[in-house]
């Protein structure tokens, strides 16, 4: 029996293959066209959810885009004091950071520029110290994380034994 035509109809072809072919022959695909009754109407039928999807998304973006302009244009929000300021030395005449020392009275007659520009300075002085408080905190944070990155780099860079 020769193994080439079974697979490729190539060689001798044995008889018995070949009367069994004869047998089969009327049961052998044949491939045909489609043929519809002329009463038969094809419609197509249109997917619209890929527009559907679009015009969604479109339609949030919008909405995100109006709701954040609507948000930045809104008045500011109060700016967060700090719940923890580090000690700082102080300052005689300046109320809270030296407390044996009374605070400052209350302008109420406008009029007179000494008491004025002592308002002034003493709003000045006391934004600094904040200022200033604020620089220490950050300052302590960027040490801390520094100090924490550079202990992270030193773990990942030494191997590590198992068992």
């Amino acid at each position: 029996m020769n193994d080439d035509y079974l697979w490729d109809k190539s060689g001798e072809p044995d008889p018995e293959i070949q009367e069994l072919e004869n047998i089969l022959a009327p049961l052998r695909y044949q491939p045909t066209p489609l043929e519809l009754p002329d009463d038969v109407v094809v419609r197509r039928k249109w997917n619209y959810f890929p527009l559907l999807a679009i015009a969604a998304t479109v339609l949030i973006a919008l909405l995100a885009a109006g709701v954040w302009l609507r948000v930045r244009t809104e008045n500011p929000t109060q700016p967060q004091q700090a719940k923890s300021i580090p000690s700082v030395p102080s300052v005689p005449g300046v109320p809270g950071v030296d407390k044996e020392t009374p605070a400052p009275e209350v302008v109420q007659n406008v009029e007179s520029p000494k008491k004025v520009v002592r308002k002034r300075s003493y709003v000045k002085k006391r934004e600094s110290k904040e200022a200033i408080a604020a620089k220490e905190q950050v300052m302590l944070a960027l040490r801390l994380a520094s100090e924490k990155l550079k202990l992270a780099q030193k773990q990942i860079k030494t191997p590590h034994k198992i068992g």
